[in-house]
């Protein structure tokens, strides 16, 4: 009689366990702590033939989507590079990269990685009777495939 077969172990991930690092022309602009967007879709064509039957894909053009990017206000290390990021936006190339990690902190598998450019700085809001952290926010224009490597 045959053993019974074991089902494979589960490892889920949380979203606190990645680490997001981010490149700007070549310079690290560090960790970030918030990131959205990256997804890799497509466009979609669809053609209706004649006699009532089934809708035929005809597949399109991959699209990927922007991704925004969110961390704590440095007043040191964002204060002195906010110049840099304003005159980066709509010309500077990105790297974004994506690494999951353990739960003690450790990075695994492999990291997936955006490239694009600066499309956006924002500065942080401001609110005098607000006890928020103060985010720095950028948007990158993604120019291709994600690619784990």
């Amino acid at each position: 009689m045959a053993a019974p077969q074991i089902p494979p172990r589960q490892a889920g991930t949380r979203q606190d366990m990645f680490v997001v690092r981010v490149t700007l022309m070549g310079n690290s602009l560090g960790i970030w702590d918030k990131k959205t967007g990256g997804e890799y879709d497509s466009d979609e064509v669809k053609y209706y033939p004649g006699g009532m039957n089934k809708v035929v894909s005809l597949g399109g053009r991959q699209t990927p989507g922007n991704i925004t990017l969110q961390r704590l206000y440095d007043r040191i290390d964002d204060a002195g590079a906010i110049n840099t990021l304003f005159n980066a936006v709509g010309k500077g190339a990105v790297t974004v990269s994506q690494r999951a990690m353990d739960l003690d902190g450790n990075g695994y598998g492999k990291p997936v990685y955006w490239t694009g450019k600066l499309k956006r700085v924002l500065f942080p809001d401001v609110d005098s009777e607000a006890q928020a952290a103060a985010l720095i926010e950028i948007e990158v224009t993604v120019d291709g495939q994600p690619a784990a490597k």
